[in-house]
């Protein structure tokens, strides 16, 4: 996706206040109405200025946009950085906004594109509005529960009207088997209600830390283990890790490389419980010495093989 910078768009500083904004918005705005202005871009201008005013105006959208950061140029391509949503706690529901491939759609999806995921307060309602957030959690927490201290930040408005971030610190309690995607609901934890015991709730979706070698497919996990054509050739026990700790596995006689393994019931815990998939990776070892070339070359004679036998049909 192409990087817009909103606040050019606007001609602000990324220390503009909420007034500044509007302002700013409200001037250009008139410059550039097609049913007035005389420009021969006015068109697209006013309908740049109106989507850049759309995310500045609303705090929560603005502190999602400043956290993709300033060093970016206007046109330039660009890719949200991992995980830029952490730990941000706002009003809508996220809904893979960074896979989106327009810049607009990436916070009308963060903030909009779920909102009915979990029922909304009526308008006269004295209820308190849902907050929802995304966290990340070690991949371990999943195989065996825990209880974890998260940081939140919520955008709010100080009082020179400018967008700032307030800090919270939760105890979470992460229950054993929860996947990528699912929410926890922390009852209470979201807006204050208009009477006391009527707050909102908190929605936390969860995700995981990148954790090699592990890859994470729903309740399966997958890694690649590294063997030795010798076990790969002719069978091996050999001591695969896990999120949970390290547990044994035969190698058949006879695999080749990229031969994907399975340990039933070794994967995230639930009922009925994920799957590990183990891919072997045949490592040569290195012709670096008298020995280890002479070795080589009892191989080569040793066995009538071409490995581009098939290649070339």
């Amino acid at each position: 996706m192409k990087y817009k910078d909103y606040y050019e768009t606007l001609g602000l500083e990324r220390s503009a206040s909420q007034e500044d904004v509007k302002r700013s918005y409200r001037k250009l705005a008139r410059k550039y109405h097609p049913d007035v202005s005389k420009h021969t871009d006015a068109e697209d201008r006013f309908k740049e200025l109106g989507e850049a005013y759309h995310v500045l105006k609303d705090p929560e959208k603005r502190a999602a946009y400043d956290r993709l950061g300033s060093e970016w140029r206007n046109g330039q391509d660009f890719q949200p950085p991992p995980n830029w949503d952490e730990g941000f706690e706002f009003r809508g529901a996220g809904n893979e906004a960074a896979e989106q491939a327009d810049f607009h759609d990436l916070f009308e999806k963060m903030f909009g594109g779920a909102r009915g995921a979990h029922p909304r307060q009526r308008p006269f309602d004295v209820r308190g509005e849902d907050h929802h957030a995304k966290v990340l959690i070690d991949l371990e927490d999943s195989y065996r529960g825990a209880q974890r201290s998260i940081s939140l930040q919520m955008p709010v408005i100080d009082e020179h009207g400018h967008v700032s971030l307030e800090t919270r610190t939760l105890n979470v309690s992460i229950p054993k088997g929860i996947r990528a995607g699912q929410h926890l609901r922390l009852s209470g934890q979201g807006a204050a209600g208009a009477m006391p015991g009527t707050a909102g709730d908190l929605y936390l979706e969860i995700a995981f830390r990148e954790h090699p070698p592990f890859r994470v497919d729903g309740r399966d996990v997958s890694l690649e283990l590294p063997v030795a054509p010798w076990e790969a050739g002719l069978g091996a026990q050999v001591t695969v890790p896990t999120p949970d700790g390290s547990v044994e596995m035969t190698v058949p006689a006879d695999c080749a490389g990229g031969r994907r393994l399975r340990l039933k019931g070794k994967g995230i815990p639930g009922n009925p419980p994920g799957d590990l998939y183990v891919i072997l990776n045949i490592v040569l070892p290195p012709a670096d010495s008298d020995t280890a070339k002479a070795a080589y070359d009892a191989m080569r004679q040793a066995f009538n093989f071409n490995p581009r036998a098939h290649f070339y049909r």
